[in-house]
């Protein structure tokens, strides 16, 4: 933004006041404010106490030199366009002015036809400066808006599961306190009615407990190191056949899979929840199969996770992610419809993409990326592994 109604304030610094006089003169007459003086430390007192879009100053002076003079300007407005007025012995030391800070040089004597044009880019680079100012300054205030707001929303989430888990400890309780004081045996519609309290009691927990994870994954800071995928999938898939031992499923995972930079932490995290979200919709299947692999697109890693299960509608692909909206009935398939809504807001906080294909009754795959920043060194493995087909 220039000074007074848009008209450019220029502060003239020439030892030789009859020179910088005619320059003020002629410069005025072109439609700019110009300000002169004979002293740059004159000159430097009024900059602070008055401030002007653009410096043109002497090289050569008795009391400061242009390049001094430049500095101490600058300090005082970081935005300020500096430009240096030079004979032509002297260009040597103008271009070395300007590896201090000035924009150009101006040769004297003066042209006007020289000086203009040199005036017009100064004078944009000046509002090019302003602009990126007030930008960053609008930045630095709305980061600091979304982390005061993020850390509400957590102290909130805490708040609000605290205030949560207390009733339902308390329903808790009384359900096992009536079976003490109801005389055995129970009768059925009362084991039914004691048992559908339960199974609420234990969803309500297990929704507070999502609620709490969900809130958590946008102020978990991402520390990216190289994550050995094969290893990390095996652990989590070595966690499910314990809870699932019952079962007999068959998960083929791709030996070639590529290492990731990533958040350790937070990418086992994304495949515990996609392999539990396949074991789960997998478990009607007589012959359960999930594949795990990853294949190479557009100079990334795509990694992905298919399974034999209950598939989805296509047409309502784009509510998986959205928390809590569920594509399966509650009494088919248990959850809260928050895991894969944690999964995407952590493959976004890589700088990836997630998406997911399928059909009901015939399985469903879910691809992931990790930002261009994803693919890791591969220290070995081939760049891709298994093709999904």
């Amino acid at each position: 933004m220039q000074s007074n109604n848009n008209v450019a304030r220029l502060l003239i610094v020439d030892d030789e006041e009859a020179q910088m006089t005619a320059l003020c003169n002629t410069l005025k007459a072109q439609g700019y404010e110009a300000l002169g003086f004979t002293s740059a430390v004159v000159a430097l007192s009024a900059l602070a106490q008055q401030p002007c879009d653009l410096l043109l100053t002497d090289l050569m002076m008795p009391e400061m030199d242009g390049i001094t003079l430049l500095r101490s300007a600058l300090s005082i407005d970081p935005q300020l366009v500096g430009i240096i007025m030079t004979g032509e012995g002297t260009i040597a030391s103008a271009v070395q002015a300007m590896q201090s800070g000035a924009l150009d040089y101006i040769l004297k004597p003066f042209k006007l036809s020289a000086i203009l044009p040199v005036l017009a880019r100064a004078l944009a680079m000046r509002n090019l400066r302003l602009e990126n100012a007030a930008l960053e300054r609008r930045v630095r205030e709305r980061t600091a808006e979304l982390e005061a707001a993020n850390r509400d929303l957590e102290a909130y989430a805490y708040s609000v599961s605290h205030d949560l888990r207390a009733p339902l400890r308390g329903i808790d309780g009384l359900t096992k306190l009536l079976r003490q004081l109801l005389p055995e045996p129970l009768p059925e519609q009362t084991r039914r009615v004691l048992g559908h309290i339960d199974g609420s009691v234990e969803r309500a927990r297990h929704l507070i407990d999502d609620l709490l994870r969900l809130s958590r994954v946008g102020q978990q800071p991402i520390e990216r190191r190289v994550v050995d995928v094969v290893p990390l999938v095996r652990g989590v898939l070595g966690d499910l056949r314990l809870e699932q031992s019952a079962r007999n499923v068959r998960v083929d995972v791709a030996g070639s899979l590529p290492p990731a930079l990533a958040d350790a932490e937070l990418l086992r995290q994304v495949f515990s929840n996609l392999l539990s979200n396949a074991y789960k919709f997998s478990r009607k299947r007589p012959r359960a199969l999930i594949e795990v692999g990853c294949e190479a697109r557009d100079h990334e890693h795509v990694y992905f996770v298919r399974d034999n299960g209950a598939g989805f509608d296509t047409a309502h692909a784009e509510r998986l992610f959205v928390p809590f909206e569920r594509l399966h009935r509650a009494e088919e398939y248990e959850g809260t419809g928050v895991g894969l809504s944690i999964v995407q807001r952590i493959v976004q906080r890589h700088g990836g993409q997630i998406w997911a294909e399928g059909a009901v009754d015939q399985g469903a795959c879910f691809h992931f990326t990790l930002g261009t920043a994803g693919a890791a060194p591969a220290r070995g493995l081939p760049s891709a592994g298994a093709r999904p087909h």
